[in-house]
């Protein structure tokens, strides 16, 4: 359970209220109280008889009788779910609903670009619940010019996006969440300005881990109550997978080349025990269960000890997904040649990689390899050079025989 926090302020809306409420002369100091003290926020009945008595916020100007009347009418304006002030608690029922219906989108039939929506609508979400924490421990998330709060065109205040959130040196978010989330910014990016081919089966864990970090972080950071946990229970599905049926699911799934580079950039700047941490990213073995009798084979899911020699020897399968593939230039042109491009050859190879200074680590399509320091390509190079012979598909297939 979080520390309750005491002695937070009264924001100017409700302090406009409060002095309508007083000028009425039908309510008493523990009664206004009654109507500003909420689960995620304290309020000192001392606040109320301060403002009674002018020695603080003398500068508010008490709101009108219809205003009044509009806020007794709405009271208590709140999720019913939670008990959180739509207005006052604005920003955690919006990361809230916003990490929800991310979750729901992804889940839903029908829906065919689910990895873009839930990561879009997820980082909202995150945003959220950042300027959340920001707001009640007092720290401003406004950008300043000069001193002076930065207004957009539309007049509103700039507050900060999530990166910038992030970065933050006090807000209680783990390296291995912050990894996941700059990555999930990083596709985001690239979702936002180029077009993509499905990406959900290979962003699984990623969007799980991020799923999972934010019901921590909202547990943690405002109490458990505010958990997502009984809204999204475990999602059933119709189908099952043997390993030929995984294997050809794997194999036509593959990245976007522009998401893959990205990916394989920001993996080769973490270590492998960062790459571990399922704070980072999440995967998840599902077995069948058979049991004798009914009450031994009726629950769906189990879970076991993570330092547990069965923990163990599965987590030897997952983290071969890890590991990515490596191919050598001869493979690469070889594979070329298996898809119909025969004309595509190794000085072709050689002339496309320094034109595009693809042995740029950054760039994440290789690596320098375990032997004498050869260079070794990854997946999404090959998908970049399969781009390359689309697009000059005259050049490299073979010309018809004359009859």
């Amino acid at each position: 359970m979080p520390e309750r926090k005491r002695g937070h302020r009264l924001e100017r809306w409700e302090v406009a209220l409060v002095k309508a409420m007083l000028a009425t002369k039908k309510y008493n100091d523990q009664d206004v109280l009654a109507y500003f003290t909420r689960p995620t926020r304290s309020i000192n009945h001392r606040a109320i008889s301060e403002i009674r008595s002018e020695t603080k916020q003398k500068a508010v100007k008490a709101a009108t009788a219809e205003q009044l009347n509009e806020f007794l009418s709405c009271w208590p304006d709140v999720d019913g779910e939670t008990g959180l002030s739509l207005r006052g608690d604005e920003l955690l029922v919006k990361s809230r609903e916003a990490m929800i219906a991310a979750v729901h989108n992804f889940n839903a039939a029908g829906i065919h670009f689910r990895a873009e929506i839930f990561i879009t609508t997820a980082m909202i979400g995150w945003t959220y619940l950042c300027h959340a924490w920001f707001k009640r421990e007092g720290i401003d998330f406004r950008y300043k010019e000069n001193g002076a709060v930065k207004l957009l065109k539309s007049g509103a205040e700039a507050h900060w996006e999530l990166g910038k959130c992030l970065r933050n040196d006090k807000i209680p978010v783990s390296k291995a969440v912050r990894q996941n989330l700059e990555l999930l910014l990083e596709i985001r990016h690239e979702i936002e300005h180029r077009s993509t081919n499905r990406v959900d089966d290979a962003l699984g864990p990623l969007m799980q881990a991020c799923c999972i970090n934010f019901n921590d972080a909202i547990r943690s950071w405002f109490g458990v109550q505010f958990g997502l946990e009984r809204r999204l229970p475990i999602a059933l599905q119709f189908v099952t997978f043997d390993a030929a049926q995984a294997t050809g699911l794997k194999s036509a799934s593959a990245l976007p080349a522009t998401i893959a580079s990205t990916m394989d950039a920001f993996h080769a700047s973490m270590t492998d025990d960062e790459l571990k941490d399922p704070a980072f990213t999440y995967r998840v073995a599902f077995v069948p269960k058979v049991g004798s009798k009914a009450s031994k084979s009726d629950t769906a899911i189990e879970f076991i000890k993570p330092d547990s020699e069965e923990a163990k020897a599965i987590n030897a399968v997952l983290l071969k997904e890890v590991d990515k593939a490596r191919y050598t230039a001869t493979q690469v042109v070889e594979a070329m040649h298996a898809e119909g491009y025969p004309r595509f050859n190794q000085a072709q190879h050689t002339a496309l990689w320094k034109e595009l200074d693809a042995r740029d680590p950054a760039k994440g399509f290789g690596k320098a390899g375990d032997y004498q320091n050869t260079w070794v390509w990854f997946e999404s190079w090959i998908a970049r050079v399969r781009a390359h012979c689309q697009e000059n598909a005259a050049k490299y297939i073979a010309a018809p025989l004359a009859t």
